[in-house]
């Protein structure tokens, strides 16, 4: 199997950590061939979309995942992106939307980890907030607006005395902040700050309880869950993110995150959003991460499991079905025409 992982530059991995490594490295010790690329990376030639790729040469495949880091050497090529059997979607957030234009061209002849469009539709928090959910069982409260003045009378009216405030288009904890409706002085200022000229749109959502012991990370692949972590904020702080200063710890799904998963999943797998990051509190959807969905190290660490076995695992399955698929139209064509020939 040949794949390619778009993603962000080789030298700004985390090989200790690194969850698109883990499937880099999955996808090597299998024998399939593997390139990176980066979205600046991805252009045209001749109407035909390629990359200029590195590939990885073929050489014995260390098991220390940081030391095969360490040692990879590649080729450089410029190869078509059409021959590849699948491509992973890595890229950091935020999104960029030419490279999934580069895309859109080979979309029918190779697998892409996730599809194109359900990237486009779940690329910000706005997805989240458009799930069906009348009686807000899964999905908190959520508004998205630009309009300052109500945004701010959403607070007045809120029956809750605290709302968390956060940036549509931002990652990894960037922007979150708790407000109070006893500071609500101080909300016009924070809404200057975070819409701009008119630019930015924002989301203020009702504070869930429970929020400050942490979120929960579940690992979704074709809409079932394969594995979770808990991440506890630091002391003061409302985010959990990792690289917010937030630390993970064993987790068990309890019944309400089976039951959103199970609730969710479909919709994921109908907007081919096949492998995606689910960040819950207390058994309500806060995010769907779509682009790089981390957490497969530490998650593998607390539950002394490998997930990137089983996401190459999907991939692969995927992939043979789709050649058997076309093997099994080829060889009915030659019937048709075996038979229809004079």
């Amino acid at each position: 199997m040949k794949i390619c992982f778009v993603m962000y530059p080789w030298d700004k991995v985390e090989p200790e950590t690194d969850s698109t490594l883990r499937l880099i490295h999955e996808a090597a010790l299998r024998g399939h061939t593997v390139a990176i690329t980066t979205p600046n990376n991805l252009t045209m030639r001749d109407s035909m979309a390629i990359g200029f790729c590195h590939v990885l040469k073929n050489k014995e495949v260390s098991s220390n995942i940081p030391s095969f880091y360490r040692k990879a050497e590649f080729k450089k090529a410029q190869l078509p992106l059409a021959g590849f059997d699948a491509i992973f979607m890595r890229a950091n957030p935020p999104l960029d939307t030419m490279a999934l234009n580069f895309l859109d061209s080979v979309r029918d002849h190779t697998f892409i980890m996730n599809d194109i469009d359900g990237l486009r539709v779940a690329n910000n928090k706005l997805y989240t907030a458009s799930l069906p959910d009348p009686n807000n069982e899964f999905i908190p409260v959520t508004h998205v607006s630009k309009n300052r003045e109500y945004l701010e009378r959403v607070l007045e009216e809120s029956p809750n005395d605290r709302m968390i405030l956060k940036p549509l288009n931002g990652y990894g904890g960037k922007g979150v902040i708790l407000v109070e409706k006893s500071a609500k002085s101080s909300m016009k200022s924070l809404l200057d700050f975070y819409i701009g000229d008119d630019k930015n749109y924002v989301i203020l959502q009702d504070y869930i309880e429970g929020a400050e012991q942490g979120d929960v990370r579940i690992m979704m692949l074709n809409g079932e869950p394969i594995g979770a972590m808990r991440r506890v904020p630091a002391n003061g702080d409302v985010r959990s993110n990792i690289h917010a200063g937030g630390k993970e710890v064993k987790h068990t799904l309890t019944k309400q995150e089976l039951r959103l998963c199970k609730h969710i999943g479909p919709k994921l797998v109908r907007d081919g959003l096949y492998f995606v990051g689910l960040d819950v509190i207390n058994g309500k959807l806060v995010e769907v991460n779509v682009l790089s969905p981390g957490g497969i190290t530490r998650i593998n660490r607390l539950n002394r499991t490998k997930l990137q076995c089983e996401v190459i695992d999907f991939v692969e399955s995927v992939v043979m079905a789709k050649k058997l698929s076309i093997a099994r139209k080829n060889e009915f064509s030659k019937v048709i025409a075996d038979a229809t020939a004079y």
